[in-house]
This record gives structure tokens, C-alpha cells and sequence, in this order.
């Protein structure tokens, strides 16, 4: 029968309790906290109809998004992301709060929304134009043919005719 030293089972003891907490500890809750929103105490301070836009500004901060050009309104956004070790994240919360003004800059509306409303907000519409042609692969193989020239791809200097 082999006997194993007393100080090689202390030490596998250890390793082995290492590896058990660190698997443990991988697979732990962690939550990540994204954006600012406004609580509803915050926005009780809000008037509809006698806070301007200036007074949101100055007591929330400047906005995630500004939807002046459509809308001329302002957009809050928190959320809070939960993982487990390597697994992808899950939104758990999520809230919107948009503000929206009249041709004043008055207060008009106030609106909270979280995932649970299913509500869709468009915080930013630019689209911006990339520029490439929608050709296939087979289109641009062909249109590059006769433009490279073989000399080069065989690694030789090109001849003064």
C-alpha cells in the first residue's frame, strides 16, 4: 500500500477548498447600474405647465439624450444589469423618464416607462449614410478582374517596354 505524505494531503486540502470557493464566487450575483433616472420624489419638485426646461436642466443634470429637433423633449434612462459568472447579463430594470415642453419651454408631460410598459422610445434617430453599394461578392470579383496585374503577383519587377 502507498502512503501519502501528510504534507501533500494539507496542501490538496487547500486546493482543493481554493478551487470550490472560486467556483463559488464565479457564479455569484453581480449587478451593474447604468444611467440616471429621476425618482418619483425627484419629479414630484416638476410642475406641468410652470417648470421650464432650464429648471429641469439645472436640477437633473443634462439628459442621456435631447429630443429637441422632434419632439423637444428630455430623456432619463437608468438600468440594472444582473450576471452570473460568464453567462451574458439580463436586464432586470430599466426606467425612462421623458420630459417633454411646449414651443415654451414649459413643462408639458411627464412620462416614466420600464420594461414592464413594453413601450418603445426612440432616444436617437440619426442615421448616417455608409457610403458602400450593396454589390455582391460575386459582382465586385468580377469587376475587379483585369485590374491587378500579374507581374506584381508573382513577385517580379515590372519591365520598362
Amino acid at each position: 500500500m502507498i502512503s501519502i505524505c501528510p504534507s501533500f494531503r494539507s496542501g490538496a486540502r487547500a486546493l482543493g477548498f481554493v478551487m470550490v470557493m472560486a467556483a463559488a464566487t464565479g457564479c455569484a450575483r453581480m449587478e451593474r447600474f447604468h444611467g440616471f433616472a429621476p425618482s418619483e420624489a425627484d419629479l414630484a419638485a416638476v410642475e406641468v405647465g410652470q417648470t421650464t426646461k432650464d429648471t429641469v436642466l439645472e436640477s437633473f443634470g443634462p439628459p442621456i439624450s435631447d429630443g429637441t429637433l422632434e419632439n423637444n423633449a428630455v430623456y432619463y434612462v437608468s438600468s440594472t444589469f444582473v450576471h452570473y459568472g460568464a453567462f451574458a447579463p439580463d436586464e432586470v430594470d430599466r426606467q425612462v423618464v421623458a420630459i417633454r415642453f411646449d414651443s415654451n419651454d414649459v413643462v408639458r408631460n411627464v412620462a416614466r416607462y420600464t420594461l414592464e410598459d413594453g413601450q418603445v422610445v426612440a432616444l436617437d434617430r440619426r442615421v448616417t449614410e455608409d457610403g458602400i453599394e450593396d454589390v455582391t461578392l460575386l459582382e465586385q470579383l468580377l469587376r475587379s478582374f483585369g485590374r491587378f496585374n500579374t507581374a506584381q503577383l508573382l513577385g517580379e519587377e515590372p519591365s520598362d517596354l
